[in-house]
């Protein structure tokens, strides 16, 4: 039996185990907390960590990152491993104010929004509606993949029971915390409504979502059923469909766009981008695969929302100007600073149009700075999204000038510079004055429908009746993104 110590945040972790072991294995059967945004692929080198002893020779991928990659490298006897401190990002919590609830309600209930990167949780008191605690936390199931896709093929690859261990800690952690906070204890609570995309509902309950993992890619189950979960009364809303699930459904509900008679859009910005467009009474929506770029992975400097973190980027006098997180000195860029970086490369015309830079390093400051690659993963990440909002519109015959209000929700568009999403054109100029920004949608929705079961009966009505737009194959789709790839 061989001796693995392992350092993080200045604690000293040692573990046993027999024969040749993966690192990441090791760290997931642990509990650490190390990110492998690329599913162990070997490519994004978010992985990366200092590593002693008896281990095996670096690979090629390893040679092509310069260094120590815990998803290629194996543990063989005795070793060391240092791993990068933890950092607590800044998870979107803000959304919309709630209503009184339904009368005859008491006692405290929590709405919960699993989001792939983030989880995120409000207590409320179902008679008066008004939040009592929160508590947020990054999703532990990212230490095995980062998107969906990896998820589900960890899933169908043996680690379905692991995940489903995970998530379910998690948020047992997170209930525990703000009922402490609320004074109350866990056993209290009257029921949950729990949101969140298609698979991350399949995960959560332990559903094979081997449906999920091929075309046609149709889900074998879309939930809006009430279960129990942690022996508490649960409601996990309506999915529209495989890829455009309840944290979409609650979303159109927070925004209240269907109660308008005016066409509105709603975009929620992230690595599978979703959207939900609302006419006369009907609601289309789709979803299309724009890939981590916007969550900093990919990005030879990107990160999340930390201490250190780039977020905001602008023009001065002709040259780049830089903000971080905390005013601390710069440890990477994250979402939104990415998309003003892009902006403000464009203003300085250190970019063109078509994304080629003169320079091999584009400087932001403390030596972060992007490549010519972070560009182009930025241009295929806003094509997909900016070819998916021209395709739904196309399909639905709603010129863009018709769009009375486009609602951004989700953690990366609360941080979003809409002048800048437009100057790259994530989003339609035109469309940049009628922007309203929601904050956490799903996690919104999912208070109204905790506090209100009106809510949950239009939830399921719009789930029921919203037409889906396949961006698949679509010729449509395919001819708007190689338009969009252009600044």
């Amino acid at each position: 039996m061989a001796t693995v110590t392992i350092w993080q945040d200045g604690q000293k972790h040692t573990l046993s185990f027999t024969g040749r072991k993966l690192l990441q294995t090791l760290l997931a059967e642990s509990g650490l907390s190390l990110d492998h945004p690329c599913g162990g692929r070997g490519v994004c080198g978010k992985c990366a960590v200092r590593l002693e002893g008896e281990v095996s020779p670096p690979n090629k991928a390893e040679q092509k990152a310069g260094t120590r990659l815990s998803c290629q490298a194996e543990l063989w006897g005795d070793a060391q491993v240092w791993l990068p401190d933890t950092q607590v990002n800044e998870i979107e919590l803000s959304g919309t104010a709630m209503n009184p609830g339904d009368q005859g309600q008491s006692g405290i209930g929590a709405a919960i929004d699993i989001g792939t990167t983030t989880l995120a949780l409000k207590l409320y008191d179902l008679s008066t509606g008004e939040a009592v605690a929160s508590a947020a936390a990054m999703n532990p199931q990212r230490a095995i993949a980062a998107d969906v896709m990896g998820r589900i093929g960890a899933a169908l690859n043996g680690q379905a029971q692991q995940l489903q261990e995970q998530i379910q800690q998690a948020l047992t952690q997170l209930l525990q915390q703000a009922c402490a906070k609320a004074g109350i204890r866990m056993e209290d609570l009257k029921k949950l409504v729990v949101a969140g995309n298609t698979t991350m509902l399949y995960l959560l309950v332990g559903r094979n979502p081997e449906c999920l993992s091929h075309a046609p890619f149709e889900a074998d189950h879309l939930f809006d059923v009430e279960d129990t979960l942690f022996g508490v009364p649960t409601y996990y809303p309506p999915c529209m469909n495989a890829f455009v699930g309840a944290d979409i459904t609650c979303a159109v509900v927070a925004s209240g766009m269907c109660n308008q008679r005016d066409t509105a859009l709603l975009c929620d910005i992230g690595t599978n981008g979703e959207i939900a467009l609302w006419k006369e009474g009907r609601l289309y929506v789709t979803s299309t695969a724009a890939g981590p770029a916007f969550e900093g992975a990919g990005i030879s400097c990107g990160c999340g929302s930390v201490p250190g973190a780039i977020d905001r980027v602008w023009v001065e006098n002709g040259t780049i100007a830089a903000h971080t997180l905390g005013k601390q000195p710069a440890v990477g860029v994250c979402g939104s600073g990415l998309i003003d970086a892009v902006a403000a490369f464009l203003e300085t015309e250190d970019i063109d149009e078509t994304g080629a830079a003169e320079l091999d390093e584009l400087p932001l400051r403390d030596g972060v700075r992007l490549l010519p690659k972070d560009i182009r993963a930025v241009q295929l990440a806003k094509a997909a999204i900016a070819a998916g909002i021209q395709t739904l519109l196309q399909m639905a015959n709603v010129p863009e000038s018709e769009i009375r209000q486009l609602y951004i929700a989700g953690g990366f568009g609360s941080h979003l510079n809409v002048q800048s999403a437009s100057a790259i054109g994530l989003i339609p100029a035109s469309l940049a004055s009628r922007v309203r920004i929601i904050g956490n949608g799903s996690l919104s929705g999912a208070a109204e429908m905790l506090l209100h079961s009106a809510q949950q009966a239009g939830g399921r009505a719009l789930a029921k009746e919203s037409q889906h737009v396949n961006l698949g194959g679509n010729p449509k789709f395919n001819e708007n993104y190689m338009e969009q790839i252009l600044f």
